[in-house]
């Protein structure tokens, strides 16, 4: 019991020596970030260029459900069956929906059901990877290119843990992606057997860790062990990204801890709220409402609030529309900008007309 209470106060004295966030000491390059915001909670290394083994299939999946539908039926060309690494044991010819080439390609990472997407999204292999990476640049990644859709060892094939966080933050967006990556075990139809394939989710931290979304494992031995996850706790989520890291679930676990820990989401305006007013000139009314457009939350470290500032023109000239935005709010922390939402206003406002002059002139004219 004593050794328990010892190692304990270590664990927290080296917590408070770094700030309260954990050190993914074993990983070579490591990420933290909010979902909403990307708001960056903790990094290591993150922007070092590096192989990625099967974490390449959260670029995948994102690019297959953005450009097929699930109901497609994919067939298993010759390059597909046979792919070396881990398979879902695809035979040549072998057909599925696109669902459940997913299913396979994200829970068994399926090296054979990555090549049967690719060619069946974009005819080959090599114009699926140039869609991957192009989709990496309109994301806004800066260091990654992928020359295959499973992440077998290639040249020119690589990505950064931030580059990953960018990634795995939209494709969360998806609510089928989201859907397939926190899925534990499933079965999908097996050409030739009288039972289904099962599918058992390669990612531990579905069981072991509170809240936890997915994402994808990775292992190659250039790569070595490779994690994108995430979770979810009180109304914050984040998204993180560990490469080449022998300590991979236990420093994934490590990280979101302290980033919940550390970090809360505090809100400041909710969607539709009336913010204030702004004068209109040359209007039917002198002043019109404005709301806002959408919630205003960011991720601020426990026990503070983040400085919200309003920018709205001084004047509207009418006409004003309803819906028209007219201005912008944003949350800043320590000068950084966490989050901004568009104001707009909450009604039409006309130019003033010849008979609204003349009864402001009758209204306003001395008594005999």
């Amino acid at each position: 019991m004593g050794k328990r209470l010892l190692a304990g106060l270590f664990f927290a004295v080296l917590l408070l020596y770094n700030g309260g966030v954990a050190q993914a000491e074993s990983a070579k390059s490591a990420i933290l970030v909010e979902m909403e915001t990307g708001r960056i909670l903790y990094e290591k290394n993150a922007h070092q260029a590096l192989p990625m083994a099967s974490t390449t299939k959260v670029m995948t999946a994102l690019v297959a459900l953005e450009n097929a539908a699930l109901s497609d039926v994919v067939t298993a060309g010759k390059n597909a069956f046979g792919v070396p690494g881990t398979s879902i044991y695809l035979s040549e010819g072998e057909q599925l929906t696109l669902e459940e080439m997913l299913y396979g390609l994200m829970l068994c990472s399926g090296n054979d059901a990555a090549v049967a997407i690719a060619e069946h999204v974009a005819g080959t292999v090599d114009s699926f990877c140039q869609l991957m990476t192009l989709k990496a640049e309109q994301l806004g990644c800066e260091n990654t290119v992928f020359s295959t859709p499973h992440g077998l060892p290639a040249s020119n094939h690589h990505t950064t843990a931030w580059d990953m966080a960018l990634i795995t933050r939209e494709a969360l967006k998806n609510p089928v992606f989201r859907q397939i990556v926190s899925t534990q075990r499933a079965s999908i139809p097996w050409a030739g057997h009288t039972e289904n394939r099962v599918l058992n989710n390669k990612n531990s931290l579905l069981s072991s860790y509170d809240g936890a979304i997915g994402v994808k494992t990775g292992y190659t031995k250039a790569a070595g062990r490779c994690l994108v996850f995430a979770a979810e706790r009180e109304g914050m989520t984040v998204v993180g990204c560990v490469l080449n890291d022998p300590n991979w679930f236990r420093d994934a676990a490590q990280i979101m801890d302290t980033g919940f820990e550390k970090y809360q989401m505090v809100t400041m305006l909710q969607k539709g709220e009336s913010v204030g007013l702004v004068p209109v000139e040359m209007g039917a009314q002198e002043s019109v409402s404005v709301y806002a457009g959408n919630i205003l939350s960011a991720p601020v470290e426990k026990g503070t609030l983040p400085d919200m500032k309003i920018d709205l023109p001084g004047t509207l000239t009418a006409p004003v529309e309803k819906g028209q935005r007219v201005g912008t709010a944003t949350l800043y922390d320590e000068g950084q900008a966490l989050a901004a939402i568009p104001l707009y206003a909450s009604e039409s406002v006309t130019e003033q007309s010849f008979r609204f002059h003349l009864r402001r002139l009758i209204t306003c004219w001395p008594a005999g």
